[in-house]
């Protein structure tokens, strides 16, 4: 067995707080993610560029989020969501395993909420490791048709015996994701107890990391001040077990 370290994390753009009171947490986020000390870090309504924020923040980096949270040694991959007026935002996966290949498919169920998922392939421990990244709508007739989608996706891009791992806010609490996701031999740690959202008074696990091919070992849930101020969401990191590959 190979431990595999997997953190998701909703990072609300880099900016929490309204108006002319609004904060930039962009340079916390980055110290909390090389806290996480994470193989893959899977992460959602990351920033590819935004003009006014730009503008408005002295200290807005200059390079896209994904790039500059990125741990010294890590590679980051990001491909767009969602395009704004000012701007643009979508998923984002840092890993300190090779990528050999992602791509993106649109998962926008509706005009008003633009989504999508994120699929890489990582060489990790000798195996190819396909990570998919999702943020589902807020509605939950959406959300099932882009379960279905995902599934389908899966299905037509990921080969049967290759491990797998889904990560992101699935923005349901109940039992239409795990249900979804178990047909198509995806499981996760889920449990009242890792509740994710919102951060500051956390209640419900929003975000989640599911596997096939991986046996989940462990999760955790970083808790206070210092996390709830820099999202509206809490990172959640999952621990698996990769079976060693067949010689």
């Amino acid at each position: 067995m190979n431990r595999v370290r997997v953190a998701t994390y909703n990072i609300h753009k880099g900016v929490q707080g309204l108006g002319p009171s609004r904060r930039l947490e962009i340079h916390n986020l980055g110290h909390a993610v090389e806290q996480f000390d994470a193989d893959i870090v899977c992460l959602q309504e990351v920033r590819k560029l935004h003009k006014r924020e730009a503008r408005h923040f002295a200290h807005w980096p200059d390079l896209p989020q994904a790039d500059f949270l990125a741990p010294p040694g890590y590679e980051a991959v990001y491909r767009t969501n969602a395009f704004t007026r000012h701007g643009e935002h979508g998923n984002a996966m840092l890993s300190r395993w090779p990528v050999v290949t992602h791509q993106h498919e649109d998962m926008s169920d509706h005009r008003f909420e633009q989504r999508g998922l994120l699929h890489c392939v990582v060489q990790m421990h000798g195996q190819a490791v396909h990570v998919i990244v999702v943020h589902l709508g807020l509605i939950r007739a959406s959300r099932i048709r882009q379960l279905a989608q995902l599934k389908s996706f899966i299905g037509r891009e990921v080969p049967h015996q290759a491990p797998v791992l889904v990560a992101g806010d699935f923005n349901d609490w109940g039992t239409v994701v795990p249900r979804a996701l178990a047909s198509a031999g995806l499981r996760a740690i889920t449990s009242a107890s890792f509740p994710t959202f919102p951060s500051r008074l956390p209640l419900v696990q929003l975000d989640c990391v599911y596997a096939r091919g991986l046996v989940p070992v462990g999760l955790e849930v970083p808790q206070g001040r210092i996390w709830w101020r820099m999202s509206d969401h809490l990172p959640l990191i999952a621990e698996f077990d990769l079976p060693a590959r067949a010689q």
